[in-house]
């Protein structure tokens, strides 16, 4: 596998996650499993020195280094030591300025892993994760000398998010080390431009994503961000997985960032949580408090996760009969608007800008509810966190949010959730209001709260499901491989 970010190494969001999760979970499966990522400035691995070799890139001679650490039986993360390259302040840019050398920062990383698997044997398929490691299908389609040891090791790459699209100017291709004949429509360029992103889904034998309802998605114009045509084309090659969810890191019977523990067969700490996280945002914690719903919100406060749809409803939103925790950064805009709603209601409304792990664990076990309106969503992870911490979670059905929360029926007790449609304020507060009266039924939500709680989206899930993405792409390259003898 080929990734930007690893967690808990390196993490802006979602991907690392992922990567961080996955690499283990296909190792008790019994595979053994390489990452490679990058080693960023404070990242103390320890470990060992695997190997040291120059590469070419662009007409610049670089010297790397690989360092080792094993994570699991049978799997380990080679982190790529280059200083000029991964020894920054941040991952990808200051603010919301990119580096303007990541394209060479990145086509660097894939030309080392693949470097690195030619020297030290075949594997059996080559994992690449998001537009940052889009070129490593392209070196290897392009059979070029030194990956001679891979010739015929079939490629997957995984979409997590198709707004980023990796776009460098034209010239960028010959100064990563590929030839300009690939620079048309069925290649790599895109609107006039170079994208990693396209590079990976038209030189990929499989691509998948991160949720199978995000899979039908950006087959469209209204979520394709004008890659729905490019994927169309590769329809047949494309699955969508849903991601899993560490149940070791987020695990409300033992999970050490929460002041008392609780289960599905007892439910009694969940109270105490709440009373601690209404106490962290210096809001009420009597009895009255106790007893009013709490809606949490952890992540990006941005257009994508809803905001402006928020934003259009906040008054409204905060007059209803419950209290508010949102933990998180983005636009400024949103940031001011939630931090005005606390100051006017201070009583009801408590807010942290920026990120923290700890509160965010206390969040999810401690409210009752959790809103994601999101725009759109490839997956989502907090709807799955709440789940397994009996936290209802109320969400726009897009993405992974419509493949893992089903609209709870007080009357049969089905359901872990609430869903609304139409992205449209009056959708949004119909579902925040069904919210509201579920929980005004205590044995109804004590019902709602056990059946999230016994959800298993565990990586161990997921997993199997990329196995079989790899056999296939295995079997489909021997498949060619015998046509073509």
């Amino acid at each position: 596998m080929v990734s930007s970010e690893a967690a808990p190494y390196s993490k802006t969001g979602g991907l690392g996650d992922v990567t961080g999760a996955l690499v283990p979970a296909i190792a008790r499966l019994g595979h053994d499993v390489t990452l490679v990522t990058p080693r960023y400035r404070g990242i103390d691995v320890g470990g060992h020195a695997a190997d040291r070799f120059t590469l070419d890139l662009g007409g610049i001679v670089h010297e790397v280094e690989l360092l080792e650490t094993a994570v699991a039986p049978r799997a380990r993360v080679l982190f790529v030591d280059h200083p000029p390259s991964f020894d920054r302040e941040a991952l990808y840019g200051l603010g919301s300025a990119d580096y303007p050398d990541n394209a060479m920062r990145f086509a660097l990383l894939s030309q080392v892993a693949l470097r690195f698997a030619a020297r030290h044997g075949r594997p059996s398929v080559v994992h690449a994760h998001e537009w940052q490691t889009g070129l490593t299908p392209v070196y290897l389609a392009r059979d070029l000398h030194w990956l001679a040891p891979l010739s015929g090791v079939p490629t997957v790459f995984t979409i997590h998010n198709l707004a980023f699209q990796g776009l460098f100017p034209p010239e960028t291709l010959v100064a990563v080390g590929l030839d300009r004949g690939l620079f048309t429509l069925d290649g790599v360029e895109y609107w006039g431009q170079m994208s990693f992103l396209k590079a990976g889904i038209n030189f990929s034998d499989a691509i998948t994503t991160v949720s199978p309802r995000y899979a039908e998605e950006i087959l469209t114009p209204e979520l394709g961000f004008g890659f729905d045509g490019v994927l169309s084309a590769r329809r047949d090659r494309l699955v969508g997985i849903l991601n899993g969810i560490d149940h070791d890191v987020w695990d409300p019977a033992r999970d050490p960032l929460i002041p008392a523990h609780f289960s599905a067969r007892d439910l009694e700490g969940k109270r105490a949580c709440k009373a601690a996280l209404l106490e962290a945002f210096g809001l009420p914690a009597g009895a009255d408090a106790l007893a009013r719903p709490l809606v949490g919100m952890v992540g990006r406060l941005t257009d994508q996760k809803g905001l402006d749809l928020v934003a259009r409803v906040a008054e409204e939103l905060v007059g209803l009969e419950a209290s508010f925790v949102v933990v998180g950064t983005g636009e400024w805009r949103y940031e001011e608007m939630w931090t005005r709603l606390a100051a006017r209601r201070p009583e009801r409304v408590g807010v942290t800008i920026g990120f923290d792990e700890r509160l965010a664990h206390l969040v999810e076990a401690g409210a009752d509810m959790f809103l994601m309106p999101s725009r759109f969503e490839p997956c989502g992870l907090n709807q799955m966190y709440s789940l397994r911490y009996g936290t209802a979670p109320i969400v726009r059905a897009t993405g992974g949010l419509a493949d893992t929360v089903t609209e709870f029926d007080p009357a049969t007790g089905r359901g872990t959730g609430f869903r609304f449609e139409a992205y449209e304020p009056r959708a949004l507060m119909v579902a925040v209001e069904r919210a509201l009266a579920a929980y005004a039924r205590p044995a109804a939500w004590r019902t709602l709260m056990k059946t999230g709680m016994r959800q298993n989206h565990s990586w161990d899930v997921s997993a199997r499901e990329y196995v079989k993405v790899y056999s296939q792409a295995v079997r489909g390259r021997s498949r060619r491989a015998a046509r073509r003898a």
